[in-house]
């Protein structure tokens, strides 16, 4: 079986025979899958109304577990983003419907963001559709040869954790 990464590496080989290419053939190929798989996201996304960023927050909340909530600078750790991204993104979401603010009863000066019944809506089926384009990219692979790729993965993200 041969993909066009194969040819790639071939012609760079053929012109620098002087350079070993393995990272090109691994990572190339990793590129190209993530393209695929952030044209799944989009798409399962777009059917359930939300969009990458707002999935991403509603997911935050929603694997949290009930009663769905968590304070602002603990969706910052969950999410990766600034302080004031955060906050435009909870002031968006609360607009919609999608999560709520209500006082932090620990401290007085803080707020808790919840989801709503909409927000769980919304992100349950948006993760539902994820994982059966997912599903879909990986269906070439028997079990464990997921397994197996999933570890191999993960080796290489530990250092970066």
């Amino acid at each position: 079986m041969r993909d066009e990464v194969d040819e790639l590496v071939e012609a760079w080989a053929r012109e620098r025979p002087d350079l070993d290419f393995d990272a090109v053939a691994v990572f190339s190929r990793i590129s190209r899958l993530a393209r695929h798989l952030d044209l799944a996201r989009r798409q399962a996304f777009t059917e359930h109304g939300i969009e990458t960023w707002e999935f991403d927050v509603l997911a935050a909340l929603r694997r949290a577990g009930a009663p769905y909530e968590l304070s602002p600078g603990r969706l910052l750790r969950e999410t990766l983003v600034t302080s004031g991204t955060m906050t435009n993104r909870v002031d968006r979401l609360a607009a919609r419907g999608l999560v709520e603010r209500y006082p932090d009863p620990d401290d007085r000066r803080g707020v808790i963001v919840r989801l709503t019944a909409e927000g769980k809506s919304a992100v349950d089926g948006a993760f539902t559709a994820l994982l059966r384009a997912e599903q879909g990219l990986l269906a070439d692979l028997p079990p464990a040869e997921r397994h197996e790729l999933a570890d191999l993965l993960r080796r290489l993200l530990v250092p970066f954790s």
